[in-house]
């Protein structure tokens, strides 16, 4: 899998040639193209709305409107930044979602976390699967909820710095900012999340009260998590650290290193096929005219 956000991709010329050949009508290589980026898009969608299915729809609507403006891209600026820009502007600018009106703030989140009672995890013998596994569960949704106390260009910044390895350079392009702004942001979205962690958080400080294990047997009595239909921890493949260029830049301290180590521990979602979704936009006519499919047909 190609990752879009390291520098080696800058070498790598495969996008430049499904493009080409997209636009000269190729429905494979539109595909193929999709296929690239699908992943990375999603999961950056995931981190900004929490719900797997809230996520899908702006992943969809991001790749709908990249495939209908393809004939636009000229080449001034790299694939990579034309793209992800169309990310970042999008999640930025879209409605606002029913989990990020819940989570209006690390007080209002901590408060939520607080309401929720320390209670014996349920009998393992009366669940569909393995505790280790809701537990996970319970761990994932939480930190990925933390995130939605973020506001949305910090919640990005966050999550293309901190989470998936964006060096100042690649983060000022796609935000269209400079490289010190992209840095100060990032310096300050971090802090906000590890003090939220190192006053509540088991798994960046092992005395502190808020601990997954505890809390799990509560949010499955809410309905937050449901042991039969889990959101984030089935089928997990692949790791964000296993996924993401990992290179522990200059940290201010020790503590960030441990903020940022917990989220790369969070799984790289396998997303839903959208070549496949996007197929019957393909086939309408005024979409065949912007990328040349009738005169390939004709």
């Amino acid at each position: 899998m190609i990752n879009p956000f390291t520098e080696k991709y800058i070498s790598d010329t495969r996008d430049s040639e499904l493009i080409e050949m997209s636009l000269q009508g190729d429905k494979n290589a539109l595909e193929e193209l999709i296929h690239r980026h699908q992943a990375w898009i999603y999961n950056i969608a995931l981190r900004m709305v929490w719900h797997p299915q809230d996520a899908e729809d702006v992943t969809q609507e991001i790749l709908i409107k990249a495939v209908t403006r393809l004939a636009s891209f000229k080449g001034s600026s790299s694939f990579r930044t034309w793209l992800y820009r169309i990310v970042v502007n999008h999640v930025i600018d879209m409605k606002r979602t029913k989990k990020e009106i819940q989570h209006k703030s690390f007080r209002h989140y901590g408060d939520d976390i607080d309401a929720a009672p320390d209670l014996e995890i349920p009998d393992p013998a009366r669940l569909p699967v393995d505790i280790n596994i809701i537990v996970e569960e319970t761990r994932i949704g939480c930190i990925t909820g933390m995130l939605l106390c973020l506001e949305r260009k910090s919640r990005i910044v966050f999550t293309l710095g901190a989470i998936f390895g964006v060096s100042d350079e690649i983060g000022s392009e796609l935000l269209n900012i400079t490289r010190e702004n992209f840095r100060q942001k990032l310096s300050r979205s971090r802090k906000k999340i590890m003090n939220f962690m190192n006053d509540r958080c088991s798994l960046f400080k092992k005395d502190n009260s808020c601990n997954c294990l505890r809390k799990t047997k509560a949010l499955i009595d809410l309905g937050v998590v449901q042991p039969d239909n889990l959101l984030f921890s089935s089928g997990i493949v692949k790791r964000v650290k296993d996924i993401a260029e990992v290179k522990l830049r200059q940290f201010d301290d020790f503590f960030e290193e441990n903020c940022r180590s917990i989220y790369l521990s969070d799984p790289f979602f396998e997303s839903p096929d959208f070549a496949e979704i996007l197929n019957d936009i393909v086939e309408r006519k005024k979409f065949k005219n912007i990328m040349n499919l009738d005169n390939q047909e004709n």
